[in-house]
């Protein structure tokens, strides 16, 4: 069973058309946690009628935002499948790119020891170089590859997800979890998923040059802290 997060900030404009695509999604392998993250329009009106649902599609709320991240580790921790995951509800990809995802855990050998990420096509080319740059200087910094970060949707076993220590409750859980994955050497698997323009409202964070470098700076800072817990522990089993 797949378990997909959706955390809303603010997406009382998107919801709507969201949810009437999530209705391909729900099955009995299948199920969509909504959370509305702290929101402060009506996103949470949108949402309250879900929060009793038994099937499919379910909804819950944080009542303070404390972050992108926090709001996932919720979802998460509400979470029933074997295989969880989550992506973003302003429709800038298709909900329904997780089916693809899914149809990897299904055909794969060895799903515990699986890690699913989408990889973004149809970006304008000021993206693309920011999603270059960061690439790299994560490579480089945690010294395996790690390329488009924060593309959604991501999947993982839950096995993996009980090995979480102190996850980051901002936009830096997407680098830990794919940096997770890596240091337990599960299989890496790709999907590609166009991701076109917000039809719906304005970006949260993604306001211009001054935030962009707001999100490098936050983003550098945690990379520094994760280095530092990975470099003590590989001093810890030298000694031990």
């Amino acid at each position: 069973m797949l378990s997909l997060v959706i955390p809303c900030y603010n997406e009382a404009l998107s919801l709507p058309s969201f949810i009437n695509k999530c209705d391909a999604l729900i099955s009995a392998d299948v199920e969509i946690i909504l959370v509305d993250n702290g929101s402060s329009d009506a996103t949470h009106e949108i949402l309250e009628p879900y929060a009793a649902n038994d099937s499919g599609l379910r909804s819950m709320r944080v009542e303070v935002n404390n972050g992108y991240g926090a709001g996932i580790l919720a979802g998460l921790e509400a979470a029933k499948g074997d295989v969880i995951g989550w992506t973003h509800a302003d429709l800038q990809t298709d909900p329904e790119d997780v089916l693809a995802a899914l149809a990897l855990y299904r055909k794969s050998n060895n799903s515990s020891e699986l890690f699913v990420k989408g990889n973004r096509t149809g970006r304008p080319i000021v993206d693309k170089f920011f999603t270059i740059g960061m690439s790299i200087f994560e490579t480089i910094f945690m010294r395996t590859i790690m390329w488009d970060i924060n593309a959604q949707p991501t999947l993982m076993h839950r096995s993996l997800y009980s090995k979480w220590v102190n996850p980051p409750t901002d936009f830096s859980l997407d680098l830990y979890a794919y940096y997770q994955a890596k240091n337990h050497r599960h299989e890496i698997l790709r999907i590609p998923v166009n991701f076109g323009p917000r039809i719906f409202g304005d970006s949260h964070w993604n306001t211009g040059m001054v935030s962009r470098l707001r999100f490098i700076r936050r983003t550098l800072s945690y990379s520094w802290q994760l280095w530092k817990r990975v470099r003590a522990k590989e001093q810890s089993e030298e000694i031990g």
